[in-house]
Formats: structure tokens, C-alpha cells, sequence
């Protein structure tokens, strides 16, 4: 089993420069309801053309992961400047992509989904450091910029006028984008929705934006959410397939309608510092049948600190702070030795990148439940380990969250999600998880 690096953003791809041409891949939306494609499953463009080796693909995923966890901690600390992670270059690259008609005609596109942003933005023509896929806003019949008197100039970072538009600077990750605010329709599946209101990136430097653009779906004022609230009602879910599935597909569900019935729910918090983020009260984790001895500091909610846990899209692996990891790690670490005595007398525990829990000989693993307030994930082992593709290494698919001063959250991320139906019902401010296969 090859595995692949992704970390979640948003980026769009015209369809018509690369979209695999197999049949299925040409299936439509229905509904309210998008097919959600893994970035490198066979219908999307952006799979690389020569695969990685599996060691290559895990190093990959843990750096951009850490990245993303840098990232995380200067919005929690308010900086506009992300450090950079052991002289790696921070880079947000994205995960689980989904089809958009802009603009009329429409202009179709590939938009990364990304639960822990708020604004679109999209490279336009003309736009310099951008790649080659931009949306030309001369061909659409209802584009229009938007001016500094329209009151969405008041939400975006940094608006300047210093023309008729409205323009406004911002950094992602260790870039910076200087975009021109504007409207125009989206369609998603086969609702349209006039006069969306996103970035038109005029300039971007760094390689930390992503290629062809950023969709958010988290919940401050110019997400998708905040401006389909008449349509969608602010609410939404989605099920990752499994990097394991050779068809990648899964689907993000837009609106209350065919939400689950049968869902258990945990209530959503809200922190000023950060108030896009899905913060969430992660109680405690039980190892097989022990819950471990976690400080109650490390995994309790402090609005003043940014401290606490989200559940993200984009990190790729569960990242705990330290004292949480550790013991969890402990724990887990005893389980395998009581579970596979006679194997492990002569062999270590060994380290891969940023994992250090991983095994050279077939292991017997045990269940791990993260338990929220008001509701218990139990992971399976296809949730908790990665493989190589011989099978000869296993290792725990977590790890401890970036060593810095900001380190203050714990993110369940969307390994640990795979194959659960996550609902987000923003109105009612809670987040239900129900395992379903997601294909």
C-alpha cells in the first residue's frame, strides 16, 4: 500500500487541462451532495506522475503536517508570521478536492475542501506568481469587483483602497497574497449561488499558497457556510474515503437535508481567539479498556490561551500535545508488548520521521476511543496505522504537536476521520461523528 502526503487547503484546477477521463470520474453531483476525491486518486489531476516511495510519502506528510501545526499556533497567537519548521519551507498543500462551477458560463474547477479557513480565494488572470489555471473574469457575465464601501471589505485582513476595488493582503502559511475582492456565482452540484463573495488573487508570493486557490468552510463571516446560510442553513458534513480506497470517493453533503438520523453529537465551543476553529472538549483517551492518566491541563479548553482541541480536515495525523501524547503513546506502546511477547523480545520499537512508535514485525493493536463530551470515536486499526508497502514497518499514526511556544492545541485529524460521516450543525453549535464507509 502506497501512502501518499496530503494536508489540507483549498485548490482549484481547470478540468479541462487534466481531469483523468475514465467514466467515473464524468459521474455528476446530485443535489446538494459533492463527491469528495482524495488529490490523488485516479480522477484527480494532481496526483504526481512518479510515485513516491513509501518512506519518501510518510517523511512528506509528517513535515507538512507540522507545518500546518505551526500555522495553527500563530493564528491561536494572533501572528501574522508563521515560523518556519526545521528550515523546511511551510507549505499548505491540499487533501480532498471537490468540483465547482464560476462564473457564467461556468468555469469549472477543483476546490479543496478546508473546515479551519474562512475566505475563498482564487488565482484570476493576470495574477502574478500563480500558475498557469487561472479564472479568467472576462469570460464570466457575472463577475463584478467589489468596491470599499461593500460591507464584506470590513471582513477580510488588511483592506486597502487604493483604487475602485477593494484589495486586501494577507499571509498563508509563509506566503503572502494580495488578492482584489469580488462576486460571482458558484454552483456546487446543482445549487447556484449568486454574488458569492471571494478573493481574486492578483499576486502571490512563496510556496505555501496553493496553486490554483482556497475555499473555507469554517464558520467566520465570508466561509461558505456564513454566505449559504439561506441555502445550507450553516450546516454540512462530510465522509473522507480511505487513501486505502482505490477509488478514493467520498462525498460532502451541503444543507440539513439527508443528514444522518442516527449520530451521536458533541457539543462545538467557541474561542475569540480563534473563532473559525472547530474547538471541540475532548475529555479523555482510553487505550483498549484503560483510560489514560492524561494532566487535565493538557486537553482542557482556555479561551484566553487558544488551548483545547479541534477537529480539522487538513493535518493529516492526530496531533497531541506533549504531555497527552506521551502517555498515550506509553500506553499504547505497553498494550503492543503484552499483546506480542513472543515477537518483541528481540526487536525494538523504532522511529520514522515524526513518528516514534513503529514496528518491523506484524502487530496485534488495540482500539483507541477518544472520548468528547457527550459522545465516544472509537478508532479501529485501519484509523490508528500506517503500513508500509510491504508491510515490514508499522507505526502509530500520531504524534506529539510541534515543540513551541504556541503549542497549545490538540487536532483530531483526518486520518482519525476516515470513513466516519463528521456533521457540522453550526446552528445548533454541536459536531456529530457516525462511522459509515466512505466510497
Amino acid at each position: 500500500m502506497k501512502i501518499h502526503l496530503f494536508t489540507l487547503a483549498i485548490l482549484c484546477f481547470s478540468l479541462s487541462q487534466g481531469l483523468n477521463q475514465d467514466p467515473k470520474c464524468e459521474t455528476q453531483d446530485h443535489g446538494s451532495t459533492l463527491r469528495v476525491f482524495h488529490i490523488y486518486s485516479p480522477c484527480s489531476p494532481f496526483r504526481p506522475s512518479k510515485p513516491l516511495s513509501w518512506e519518501e510519502s510518510v517523511l512528506q506528510m509528517q513535515a507538512k503536517d507540522q507545518a500546518r501545526l505551526l500555522y495553527f499556533s500563530s493564528l491561536v497567537a494572533k501572528r501574522s508570521v508563521v515560523p518556519i519548521a526545521s528550515g523546511r519551507q511551510t507549505i499548505q498543500s491540499p487533501t480532498y478536492i471537490v468540483k465547482a462551477n464560476i462564473g457564467t458560463p461556468p468555469q469549472t474547477l477543483l476546490m479543496a475542501v478546508d473546515t479551519s479557513n474562512d475566505a475563498s480565494w482564487i488565482p484570476c488572470t493576470g495574477c502574478l506568481g500563480c500558475s498557469s489555471s487561472v479564472f479568467d473574469t472576462k469570460k464570466s457575465t457575472t463577475f463584478k469587483p467589489l468596491g470599499c464601501q461593500a460591507p464584506q471589505c470590513k471582513q477580510v485582513p488588511n483592506p486597502t483602497c487604493g483604487g475602485a476595488s477593494c484589495s486586501f493582503n494577507m499571509t498563508y502559511g509563509g506566503s503572502t497574497i494580495a488578492a482584489n475582492l469580488s462576486q460571482d456565482t458558484i454552483t456546487l452540484a446543482t445549487d447556484p449561488v449568486p454574488g458569492y463573495t471571494f478573493g481574486c488573487i492578483q499576486k502571490a508570493t512563496g510556496s505555501s499558497v496553493p496553486p490554483q486557490g482556497l475555499m473555507g468552510l469554517a464558520r467566520g463571516p465570508l466561509s461558505l457556510l456564513s454566505q449559504t446560510q439561506h441555502l445550507y442553513q450553516s450546516t454540512f458534513s462530510y465522509c473522507l474515503p480511505s487513501f486505502r480506497s482505490l477509488s478514493f470517493s467520498g462525498s460532502l453533503r451541503l444543507g440539513p437535508i439527508g443528514q444522518p438520523k442516527t449520530i451521536k453529537f458533541t457539543p462545538l465551543l467557541k474561542n475569540p481567539r480563534r473563532q473559525s476553529l472547530y474547538y471541540v472538549n475532548l475529555i479523555a483517551i482510553r487505550v483498549g479498556r484503560k483510560i489514560v492518566d492524561i494532566p487535565p491541563a493538557a486537553l482542557a479548553f482556555n479561551p484566553n490561551t487558544g488551548a483545547g482541541t479541534i477537529i480539522d480536515s487538513g493535518t493529516v495525523f492526530t496531533r497531541l500535545v506533549a504531555p497527552a501524547y506521551t502517555a498515550v503513546r506509553d500506553e499504547f506502546r505497553r498494550r503492543i508488548r503484552n499483546a506480542n511477547r513472543i515477537r518483541i523480545r528481540n526487536a525494538n520499537v523504532t522511529s520514522l520521521g515524526g513518528f516514534d512508535t513503529c514496528y518491523s514485525f506484524p502487530i496485534v493493536a488495540p482500539t483507541m476511543t477518544f472520548m468528547f463530551a457527550g459522545m465516544n470515536v472509537t478508532l479501529p486499526p485501519d484509523n490508528l496505522l500506517i503500513h508500509s508497502t510491504a508491510g515490514g514497518i508499522t507505526c502509530l499514526a500520531m504524534a506529539a504537536a510541534p515543540d513551541n511556544v504556541n503549542s497549545v492545541l490538540n487536532v483530531f485529524a483526518n486520518m482519525q476521520q476516515q470513513n466516519h460521516r463528521i456533521l457540522f450543525d453550526v446552528p445548533n453549535s454541536r459536531l456529530g461523528v457516525a462511522r459509515e464507509l466512505c466510497t
